[in-house]
This record gives structure tokens, sequence and C-alpha cells, in this order.
């Protein structure tokens, strides 16, 4: 392909070599849709060993979004491990060029992302400081160097530049093809012409895949539907909340600067000005999103669309392209070849839906990758991993399509999908909730919050406090990357669980059932730790085959083969699709998390507070420190635990959502004389901190093993479960990295992802962390190189650009001995 045509948009290509040859009757795999993503799952399914996979195309490859795709190509993204995928992915495409002898159209020019006022400088020293510890090539240029990269931009709008040299530009069909064909050098099939009209699975767990060329039965299904995810989906009794998003981009006439310029100007992405651009020829392509996204047949996308594109509507860019013009002059000086409005389906936060859907039986999504040609060699290879080993080689959690639950609607899909459409060139702070798709769950006590002054966060859908302000009309914040106007109510919270006695809402916990006879067996093969006797708690880590984290739960024994586990509420699903792989006949499993709110009380006047409303005794002696029962509490029913995550004497008050709010009332009014007060997940997250415990998603995550994580400390080493022998090997061979708790010399407090340096070089990085209001401390939690991680060593964090001391702990700074909690 000449440099005249490569990594041209709309180039469209045709494959007739499938043709006419008869569909295989049985397969290991059956993938449907043709687009980047399908043919990129195809090619690493079939290189990775699973040779009797097959593609299944309507139409042409490409059929759908991917032929008219922009084809910019980078790697920055909010989510590390999604960042480490795209730049696998941009270093795929030499192979798979080399492979099938396809051309990609790949031009790695380089490119940057322009901060032109301090806010979003302030963004991309935070990506800086993710890419230094990911080793990957990323450094701040001048407006000056940005114009001389690139002269067609007038630097006087600008504060600096990231530079990453992985960005560039494909060719997207010739790219497509390039995966498929790559496929087929190691025994992978792709059919087109051939519509999936129907899946079925049979009684003996495979599936039906009916086509308009025969059936074919497959043991495992893949729906990459792209613009046709959601019809897929149908055809197996699944209902999937992404939404195709109508979006514009225009290519300009010939620009002399950019023809006669002697090389290939690099890429480059606006975040003020919302706006993405590229050499196109010997032109410029630019396109942008809009400030109101226009979905797309809501109702479901035709089935005889194809290579079609849709009406243009520069007014809904007009202000955009003001900015734009400013910015890239020459842009708005010269005359505009083809402007391109074609639908591509977004999720509703932005991020791909992939992986094994939560309740069905080898079904697997990979849908919503709006950036197909940054994100599809990574999908790819992620699934072929999951599929044939398992679990993927890294936390794909921000893609796992198990984020999502029922709760997850269409309707609720396309709002969200609007929203983060809107949002794609955007800042979204640590701080910030987003306001669209609220209210989606709730909890009896919502409004009773509302009214006490709650700002309000979202988490797996369901509605929870994150803090008090002292009356409705107080209940705001300011996006900021430093400490917001939260900070003294945090306090204030914080010194009530400390000082008397604290509330926090349950709600968002998971809870699982699991009983039958074997139960316990079941969960002493599951989980690592010890499962406890009747009437007694103990925490836990699950792990992977591979010896990896994938769970931090609390079991109660309720009965000698009936327990409670109690988790990440965000979890619930990934956590019920791990149990249904191992669940032997007789034993059951119930996700009870919508059955069971309930709140925690926290502080040293806490078992006061509890007498009051229990004909329990709840002495020391009598209701020991991880005792759990059912009883009853502010005259309701009750599963009550003796556990707190705040680090002060605290119990667990589970009960049915109808009891939620008489529960809230007894507590409120036995609590009324002893300083009792609300509050919220800010506090929480803070008060954890000086006790060095982490949470999941964050500290606790399948991205670690349990020695590094410093969980083998809960693991019953006399008996056999999931992922001991591996456990094992990391013990014995020792790890890089172990996690630690930091104190850090700052004003401004870490969220996630910083990076930590010892003498200039970075060592690890962030993975949460704030204020102690109750320690007077900035902390954070890392994971560093295990040479860094003794206690007292003196260590670095960056935070906005800037490098502030820090050092490592050797353990809590808050009664160490946990004598509160026990007391």
């Amino acid at each position: 392909m000449s440099e005249n045509t490569a990594g041209t948009a709309l180039n469209i290509q045709k494959d007739d070599s499938a043709k006419g040859k008869p569909l295989p009757s049985h397969v290991k795999c059956a993938i449907i849709g043709g687009g980047v993503v399908g043919c990129s799952i195809l090619f690493h399914l079939a290189k990775f060993g699973w040779k009797d996979t097959i593609l299944l195309e309507r139409d042409e490859l490409t059929s759908g979004s991917s032929w008219h795709a922009a084809g910019q190509i980078h790697t920055i993204s909010s989510d590390p491990n999604i960042s480490r995928l795209q730049s696998y992915t941009i270093n795929l495409y030499k192979e798979i060029e080399e492979l099938s002898g396809q051309s990609v159209g790949l031009h790695m020019t380089g490119g940057f992302y322009l901060a032109s006022n301090k806010t979003w400088y302030d963004y991309l020293k935070r990506e800086r400081s993710k890419a230094r510890y990911m080793g990957l090539d990323q450094e701040f240029i001048s407006p000056e160097e940005v114009a001389e990269r690139h002269p067609l931009i007038d630097p006087k709008h600008y504060y600096a530049a990231l530079w990453d040299d992985q960005d560039g530009d494909l060719d997207p069909s010739g790219t497509t093809y390039a995966f498929a064909k790559a496929a087929r050098h190691y025994g992978g099939q792709y059919f087109t012409h051939t519509p999936v009209t129907g899946t079925k699975m049979r009684p003996d767990g495979l599936w039906e895949v009916t086509t308009a060329r025969g059936t074919v039965i497959a043991e495992h299904v893949v729906n990459c539907g792209g613009l046709w995810a959601r019809e897929v989906g149908h055809m197996a009794g699944l209902d999937l909340p992404v939404q195709p998003m109508e979006h514009h981009y225009l290519i300009t006439d010939r620009i002399d600067a950019v023809a006669n310029h002697g090389s290939r100007l690099p890429a480059g992405i606006d975040y003020e000005a919302n706006i993405y651009f590229r050499q196109e020829r010997e032109g410029m392509l630019l396109g942008t999103y809009e400030p109101k996204g226009t979905p797309w047949k809501v109702g479901g996308t035709p089935w005889n669309f194809g290579h079609e594109l849709l009406q243009a509507d520069l007014e809904r860019i007009a202000d955009r392209l003001e900015m734009s013009f400013e910015r890239i002059p020459a842009i708005g000086e010269t005359g505009i070849k083809d402007i391109i409005n074609g639908p591509f389906t977004f999720g509703p936060d932005g991020n791909p839906m992939i992986g094994p859907v939560p309740g069905m039986h080898n079904y697997w999504c990979a849908v919503g990758v709006m950036a197909g040609f940054c994100q599809g060699g990574g999908v790819g290879l992620t699934m072929a991993e999951w599929m044939i080993d398992g679990e993927p080689s890294i936390d794909v959690w921000a893609m796992d399509i198990a984020r999502f639950g029922n709760w997850a609607t269409p309707d609720w899909g396309t709002v969200k999908s609007c929203e983060n459409y809107e949002r794609r060139f955007v800042m979204t702070f640590p701080n910030e909730t987003l306001p669209k798709g609220r209210k989606q769950q709730t909890t009896a006590l919502y409004d009773r919050f509302v009214e006490k002054g709650a700002v309000m966060g979202q988490a797996f859908g369901l509605e929870h406090v994150l803090w008090f302000a002292d009356n409705p009309e107080d209940a705001h914040e300011e996006p900021t990357f430093e400490r917001n106007r939260s900070f003294d109510y945090v306090a204030r919270e914080c010194e009530a669980v400390q000082n008397a006695v604290g509330g926090i809402e349950l709600a968002n916990f998971a809870k699982h059932e699991i009983k039958g006879p074997g139960a316990r067996e079941w969960l002493n093969k599951t989980m690592a730790g010890f499962v406890p006797k009747p009437g007694r708690i103990s925490l836990t880590p699950m792990l992977t085959e591979k010896g990896r984290l994938y769970g931090d739960l609390t079991i109660a024994c309720l009965d000698d083969e009936h327990f409670m586990l109690f988790g990440s509420g965000t979890m619930q699903d990934a956590h019920s699709r791990f149990f249904a792989k191992t669940l032997p006949e007789g034993v059951t499993h119930t996700n009870q998390t919508e059955d069971w709110h309930g709140m925690a009380i926290s502080g040293p006047k806490s078992r006061d507070l509890l007498q009051k409303i229990t004909r329990l005794d709840v002495s020391a002696e009598a209701f020991k420190f991880r005792d759990s029962c059912k009883t009853f509490v502010g005259g309701v029913p009750v599963i009550l635990n003796r556990i707190s995550f705040s680090g002060e004497l605290g119990y667990e008050i589970y009960c049915k959502p109808q009891y939620q709010l008489r529960l809230a009332e007894a507590i409120e009014e036995a609590g009324a004389d002893l300083g009792f007060q609300w509050y919220g997940n800010r506090a929480l997250m803070s008060l954890r901190l000086d006790k060095g415990w982490g949470v999941w998603t964050t500290e606790f995550r399948p991205d670690f093993n349990a020695v590094e994580s410093g969980m083998d400390v809960f693991i019953n080493w006399k008996k056999d479960f999931v992922g001991k022998d591996a456990t094992l090997k990391f013990k014995e061979e020792g790890v890089a990295r172990k996690l630690v708790m930091l104190t850090i010399d700052t004003d401004i407090d870490v969220t996630l992802d910083e990076a930590v340096l010892k003498d200039g070089d970075a060592v690890g990085y962030v993975t949460s962390g704030g204020y102690s209001h109750r320690s007077k401390q900035s902390m954070a939690m890392a994971y560093v190189a295990t040479e860094s991680a003794d206690a007292g060593t003196k260590l670095q964090v960056e935070i906005l650009g800037e490098f502030y001391d820090a050092e490592v702990l050797g353990g809590p700074i808050y009664d160490p001995e946990g004598a509160n909690m026990r007391a």
C-alpha cells in the first residue's frame, strides 16, 4: 500500500476467500462479528492453540464501525492496565502485518496531548506519573516544541504537552483484514456473508449457532456484534447496556503546509477543545465528541445496515470546530473534503465489556470496544488467555462485563453511554460523581440521608453516602485534584467514630449465602484461609489457580453447613461467576446482596449503644471479637457480627431491607446521648489508612498474589486450596514487590497510580491513599520493589508533577495491637 493511501479513512476491502466453503459442524468456539475485535480474538485463539475456532460475519469484514473508524491510536487510558493492553496492541501490528502479508498502514508518528490550562496540565502530570512506573516513553514538551513538530498548531493557546512515541494512525480496514488473515495462518477460519440467526444452549451445555448457511455446534460462543451486540445478545436472552452513538469527523482538502512538510505530522488531542487530529494524505483529519451526544437506533440496529454513513450535522459540533480553527488555523482556512458521521458502540463508562457473562455457561462478550484499534489487540489477548487458561494474565476489571449487574438495564445504558460520549475529553476528577443514571438503586434510608445533608456516590448502581454536610443546601463539593471542601466534614465524622460512636450503611457490601451438605468442604477448598466454626467469623483471601487474588472475604458460619460470605459489592457478580465454576451438587449459592442491608456501628461507645437496643448480652465476655449470630436488634431480626473495618470497637448489623428504616431509627434514638453520628465512605477510607488495611479493587485485585499483598497471614497452609501450589512457590522463591504503608510529607493527598521513586528511579506506585484524620498524616498504600519495602526506607511520591518525601512504615500507626476493636 502506498504512502498516499496507507492509513486512509474509509478504505474498504473485500476478501471472498471463504465464499462457498462449507461450515464445520462442530467447533471449539464460534465468534459472532467480523470487526477488528472479533478478528483479533480469532487470531489470538488460533495462535494459542484453539485451531477449531471460527468467525461468522453477516456481511464483509469491517461492516459496521470498523471500516469508518478514524484509525488514530494512542496508549493513554484512565486505567493503567488498559494502557498496557493498548501498548501491546500497537506493538502487535508489525507481527500481524508480517504473518498476513496485509499492510495495516501503520504510521508511528508519535503524538501529543495538549494542556491549554492548569487543570489539564495537572491531569497530564498524573498521566506522566503513571507512565513513569509503567515504563512507557512519555515526556513533556513545550508549546514551542509542539509547534516545531506540528507547524499547523498555534502554540500560544497551550501550557505544555505530553508527548508519546507510540501514538500514530493506521488503516482500519487493512488492520482488520490483517488480523483475520493472520488468524488463518494459525488455522482459524472466518466466514463472511454468513449471518447468525440464533444461539441456543442445548441440554448438554453446547451451543447451537444457527446461520443462513447451516447450524454449527460450539462449545463456546463469543458476542463481538459491535453495532449489533444488543441483537446478538437477545438471541441468547441477554440484554446489554450498550448504545451506538453518532460520531463526526471531517477530512480537509490539501493543505500546503502538510503536503510540503517532508515527513508525516504527529497526531494530537486537545482536551479543552475536545478534538483529536492527525494527518490524512495531504490534508488533516479532525474529530470531536459533541457536547450533546446523539444515540443512534435506540430500539435496535437494522440488520441491513452496513457500509453506510449517517447524515452529517455540523451544527452539532460548531462550537468545537470554532475552537479548533483558532488552535489549528490552517484547518479553518481550507476546504472540507469529507464529513463522516458514523455510528459506533459505547458502553456506560466508555470501557469495553468483555469476559464470561455471569449466569451463563460458556457465553462470552467483547462489546462496547469503542477504541477498537487502540484496544482490539489487547482485548483479543485477554479473551484468549481467559478462555484457554481460565484467567487473564493481568487484572482487567476495568473491562470485565461483571462490573455491571442486572440493574444496568438497556435504558440506563443509553443514558450513561450518552454521558460518557459527551465526557470523552472532559475531565473527571478523583472526587467527582457524575450526574446521569443516578438513583438506579437506592435503599430505604436514601431520602433520610439526603435530608441530613448526605453527598451521595454510586457503586455497582447503588447510591451510598460519601460524607455528610450540615444540611442539604450545603451538600456539594467542587471537583479538584487537591483537598476539597469535604475535608473538615470527614474529619468530624472520623472524630465521632474515634471518640464516641458512628454509624454507616452496609447495603453496598456483597452478601453470599452458601449452604447444603458439603458446603464446608467446598469452602475449605475454595478459600485459602480458615473456615470458622458455628457462631464465628474469619477473614480469608480467595485465589485463582495461578495464585492471584480474586477475593477478600469475611465468612460467618451460621450453622455447620450454612455460611454467609461478606465482601466487595462491586465484585458480587464476578464472585458469583467464580463460585459457579466449582460449586458441587447439593451445595447452593445465592447472591443475597439485595436481600440484606443494614449498618455498622463503630467507636468506643458502640457497645453501650448496641446493648440499649438488643436483649442479647453483648458484653466483651459474652459476645467476643469475631463472634456472629442471628438475633434481634432494634426490634428487628438481624445477623450480628462483631467486627469492624474502622479500627475501633464495632459491630455489623445486617437486616432485610424492609427493616432498615426501623433499625436506623432505633440506633439514632439510642445513640442520641452517646454522641452518635452517621458517617460515609470517605471517613471509612480515611480510618482504615492508619491501620494499613487494603481494599478490593485497589490493594487487592488479580494483579497481585497473597504474598505480595500480605494476605498470606490469613492462609491456612495445613489444607489444600485453590492456588496453593502457586502461592507456595511465591512464598519460597520470594516476590519482586510488596504492599507497604507510607506517610508522605505533603498537603496534597494521593488518590491512586502516583509513581513512587527512590533516588530518582520509579520503584512502585500508589494503589490508594489520602489523609488520616485520626493520625493527622497524609498516607498512602503502595506496591514497591521488595528491596525498598523495609520499614524506615526513605522514598518519594510524585503528586501533580512534584516529588514529596515519604517513609515506609513497619505496621499500623494507630492502635498497632488492635486493642480497641478487641476491647
